[in-house]
């Protein structure tokens, strides 16, 4: 929905923290911790998927995001210890699925199983991409680059196709699935 800024409020003061509410002194080397923290921080959800030598490919992510409008341009970051890992980092193309509220069963099968495509509808394109079908959006991307991070990498991808459908997302906030009230 847009609002018009006019209608937003103005600034306002920081609140005080309250007793009970104190900061914890955990540093982010404290992978836990770490972790804990960026739980905070709510996440769409997403399955991506790729074709590989050994058929399809599907992982649960939420680490996606939109880079650049011209190209059109996406990332996301598999985890490079993921038994996933090597497909998707092989692949030259992948479709980013942007799942919907009621879709949190695909989300669990394809964080047990790289071949959960037993319980979902799905097609595939020309080149044996897997694209799933009903979910809130799709990006068809051709990888375009990867960088290192850490214990991860990021995949950029150029949108070549894309669908988008009408919902609620599924979320996910400090470890659980969550609605837009």
């Amino acid at each position: 929905m847009d609002v018009p800024m006019s209608a937003l409020p103005g600034p306002r003061a920081a609140e005080p923290i309250s007793r009970g509410e104190e900061e914890s002194a955990a540093t982010p080397t404290d992978g836990r911790a770490f972790r804990d923290a960026m739980g905070r921080f709510a996440t769409g959800v997403t399955v991506v998927t790729c074709a590989s030598e050994h058929g399809p490919v599907g992982m649960t992510v939420n680490s996606f995001a939109s880079l650049s409008l011209d190209p059109p341009l996406v990332m996301w970051s598999p985890a490079k210890s993921s038994r996933r890992y090597p497909a998707f980092h092989a692949a030259p193309r992948f479709a980013i699925h942007v799942l919907a509220a009621h879709q949190a069963d695909l989300s669990d099968g394809f964080m047990r199983a790289a071949d959960a495509f037993s319980i979902i509808q799905w097609a595939e394109a020309g080149d044996g991409l897997p694209l799933m079908e009903g979910c809130l959006a799709r990006f068809v991307c051709r990888r375009v680059a990867e960088h290192d991070a850490g214990d991860h990498t990021i995949l950029v991808g150029e949108v070549q196709a894309m669908t988008a459908g009408e919902g609620d997302p599924l979320l996910y906030h400090q470890g659980r699935y969550r609605q837009i009230a």
